[in-house]
């Protein structure tokens, strides 16, 4: 059986050879005696089973899946621009009875905290009785005194937990810091999990590892629970796209099917925090931030924030909103508290954690300033308040006695500054297998592992995700900033597992729910993506057209060749590049603001868009004018039509998708106008006619409708007045007003809004028009008017 403890070990396979633990670190694969651990068993049977063919091949799919979904991470002041999430194929193995007691053991550390940060903004009684030192507490910037008093509404201060942990020399699991600000990785977890069943598909399925979908939806319930009884709304909070894990906050609100929101998303009335969305103010009541809590208000904490909600306190403590975690809980972060947590176990609980965390030594008082100088050689000492791992020491920290970057002998450095530093044993982490060319190497490795606080109680994720360290000569060192990578936490039974997905178990009558509210931000960013994207299609279907004549053009040029080139100009075309810098910029438009709303895509449109602007961007290199540039052109309307396909196909029909309708039809509308009053002239250059035609995309739909060579009049009847054809102008004006009358606020008591007699006037005046009223003059007044569509849209539904 697949995981199973009593399965009988194999002898040292080939795909084994060369692997052996460091020697005095423990491996996560290897007993002392060198034999495979039981829950490893099946696993590296299974890959020596494999050819190196089929193992290449089946870790290149999960890495393929990770490209494909976008998975990414940025690393502020190292690189700007995000690399691929960096997945170690093999996964961390764990029995799930081990698993079982780190979670009971986390569980009363949770509690503990709970109960800490519940005495600092209450009672304070651990201050006053002299179990924490009170300079500590005021020195933390992440102690915020305006939320001092303030009771959460939900009854608790921490919801959401996560914890890094590292086995040590003794086998036993330690507790490297506690993260209680905005947890960051679980969307990742997530994501790895789907690549590791991409890598090991038909062996994952009798594996027994225990399922994710049950954790995440047991927090899901446990937030829908918390709502008040409003009608309002549970959120998540982030800073936005900019965000080094931005990524994950858009994958878990889609997963748990929550809004995701920015802080201008939110204005609070009265006390209530309020989203702002396309059918007015409307509640939310319960906030699950990913941003840290100086920054969630100007008014009264960091006032140069531009990423929170002002106000934001106030519905705190109106107790008109749960936050989670609440504001302030960021204090229990710090590093000093590491060294405070074992007697305050004791104080607060009556016994000794049951999961230790590393020794801490904060060096305000004598004794501990005598331990750490005489033990320094093998400590980080650094910032008391700092969150950062003695295993990520930030500038200005000393690492095992090298005093060079603090110009100070130890000494004196400690005198002066003690009560502003701890001293950290530095541990080395147990090892474990990942595949680095073409073989298994040992690799020190940390875990960092998820609570949450359900309804029945703290909950730990069955897995997590694990950091691996880039070389296996610092069992200490485990940083993505250093190379490392990540790996998957299998947690395996010994018993068959059952399968497991987000929906709630129920025996309540279905009743249909709607399909959401809609932020004005994430309509005018759906109605500007759905702009972009027709404009770079425009953009590639003129730049085709004057390529594909380029190599027949004389050395003189023609009148419609020069008509043309001005017209390219004006649209910022470069005639003289094969792919021209301005669909580039247009197409990176696009994907800014697809990635604003990142959460309402699915993974196969968001593929395909990031996958049109590597291709634009390849192109730019290599593509010269002419036939080469009429032929690229055309491979890439081939991909920009994909995506405009998938989100038309899958894109649930309601507010989202008719701001991207609204958006991508008032584009056509302008450019079709704009092209027509250019070269659909009687006194236009030869071949004009036939060129909107092809622009256009109409060629086929020309030949069948009019018996007749293209002129004015088949040419304007076709592309600005035929109501069947999704190319011309009525088309797009017929379909704009349809989208706006299904919108909130389309009328108001049998009267149209302002925006809706905007379009209706358009639609009026097109409509009477006949291809020969309808001249040039008026063709430039439709597309201005068409254009004016968009002010009168802001103005609704967007401000």
């Amino acid at each position: 059986m697949p995981g199973s403890a009593t399965a009988k070990p194999p002898g040292r396979s080939s795909i084994l050879t060369g692997y052996s633990a460091l020697p005095g670190v423990p491996d996560e694969l290897l007993r002392d005696d060198g034999t495979v651990r039981p829950e490893w068993v099946s696993l590296i049977a299974h890959l020596d089973g494999l050819s190196p063919e089929e193992r290449e091949r089946a870790f290149a799919r999960g890495a393929q899946y990770l490209r494909d979904a976008g998975v990414f991470v940025r690393h502020y002041g190292e690189e700007k621009s995000p690399r691929d999430w960096p997945l170690s194929p093999v996964p961390v193995i764990q029995p799930a009875s081990e698993w079982q007691a780190l979670g009971e053991g986390l569980a009363e550390r949770a509690e503990l905290l709970e109960s800490i940060v519940a005495d600092l903004y209450g009672e304070n009684r651990l201050v006053e009785e002299g179990h924490l030192p009170a300079g500590l507490i005021a020195s933390n910037p992440e102690w915020l005194r305006p939320l001092i008093g303030v009771k959460p509404a939900s009854g608790h201060f921490l919801h959401f937990l996560a914890f890094e942990i590292g086995r040590g020399a003794d086998g036993g699991w330690w507790v490297l810091g506690d993260r209680t600000q905005a947890p960051s990785g679980a969307g990742y977890a997530l994501e790895n999990r789907v690549a590791s069943v991409r890598a090991f598909p038909g062996y994952y399925s009798g594996s027994n590892v225990e399922r994710l979908a049950g954790f995440f939806r047991s927090f899901r319930d446990g937030l829908n629970a918390m709502r008040r009884e409003d009608g309002s709304r549970a959120g998540i909070l982030t800073p936005g796209p900019m965000n080094d894990t931005y990524f994950e906050h858009a994958y878990i609100a889609r997963y748990l099917g929550m809004m995701l929101l920015e802080g201008d998303d939110l204005v609070v009335d009265d006390g209530r925090l309020m989203v702002r969305t396309v059918s007015g103010p409307k509640p939310i009541s319960v906030l699950w931030r990913r941003l840290d809590a100086a920054w969630s208000d100007p008014l009264e904490l960091e006032a140069s924030s531009r990423l929170g909600t002002p106000g934001l306190l106030g519905a705190v403590r109106s107790q008109g909103v749960t936050m989670i975690n609440a504001l302030g809980a960021g204090v229990l972060e710090s590093r000093a508290f590491l060294a405070f947590l074992p007697r305050l176990s004791e104080v607060l609980h009556g016994k000794p954690l049951a999961v230790p965390n590393i020794a801490t030594w904060w060096c305000g008082g004598e004794a501990e300033r005598d331990h750490v100088r005489a033990n320094a050689a093998a400590m980080l000492i650094g910032p008391a308040n700092s969150t950062r791992l003695p295993l990520e020491p930030e500038p200005g920290a000393v690492l095992r006695g090298d005093m060079s970057g603090v110009g100070l002998d130890l000494g004196s450095w400690l005198e002066r500054e003690g009560r502003n530093l701890v001293g950290q044993e530095l541990v080395s982490l147990s090892t474990t297998p990942a595949w680095e060319d073409g073989r298994l190497e040992p690799k020190p490795m940390r875990i960092r592992v998820f609570m949450a606080r359900t309804r029945n109680g703290w909950k730990l994720m069955p897995g997590g995700f694990a950091r691996l360290a880039a070389t296996s000569q610092d069992p200490s060192a485990v940083s993505l900033r250093s190379g490392g990578t990540v790996a998957d936490v299998w947690v395996v039974s010994d018993e068959p597992v059952s399968e497991d997905t987000m929906l709630s178990h129920t025996d309540e009558v279905f009743v249909r729910t709607s399909p959401g509210l809609l932020p004005s931000r994430a309509a005018d960013n759906l109605f500007w993506l759905g702009r972009y994207v027709e404009r770079a299609e425009g953009q590639m279907r003129l730049t085709r057209a004057y390529m594909s004549r380029l190599p027949e053009t004389p050395a003189g040029g023609t009148p419609l060749m020069s008509r043309l080139e001005t017209y390219l100009d004006a649209e910022g075309l470069e005639i003289t590049e094969g792919v021209s810098a301005t669909v580039e910029r247009t197409i990176a438009m696009a994907v800014n603001a697809a990635n604003q709303v990142r959460d309402r895509f699915s993974v196969d449109a968001w593929a395909s868009l990031a996958d049109l602007e590597r291709t634009v961007g390849n192109m730019r290199r290599t593509v010269v004018p002419g036939d080469d540039a009429a032929s690229a052109m055309g491979v890439l309307l081939r991909k920009i039509s994909g995506f405009s396909g998938l989100v038309h196909e899958n894109m649930y029909r309601f507010s989202g998708w008719r701001f991207l309708t609204i958006g991508r039809s008032l584009e056509r509308a302008i450019a079709m106008a704009d092209l027509l009053s250019a070269f659909a002239e009687w006194s236009g250059p030869h071949g004009g006619f036939e060129l909107c035609v092809e622009v256009g995309d109409s060629v086929m739909t020309h030949r069948r409708r009019y018996p007749v060579a293209a002129s004015r009049e088949t040419v304007v009847d076709l592309l600005a007045l035929d109501p069947l054809n999704p190319r011309s102008i009525a088309f797009h004006i017929d379909e704009i007003r349809d989208q706006v009358s299904l919108l909130p606020g389309a009328d108001v008591n049998g009267q149209l809004s302002e925006f809706s007699r905007a379009v209706l006037r358009v639609q009026a005046e097109l409509s009477v028009n006949t291809p020969q009223s309808l001249d040039q003059s008026k063709l430039v007044e439709l597309r201005e008017a068409i254009g004016r569509l968009t002010n009168d849209l802001h103005t609704q539904f967007l401000e």
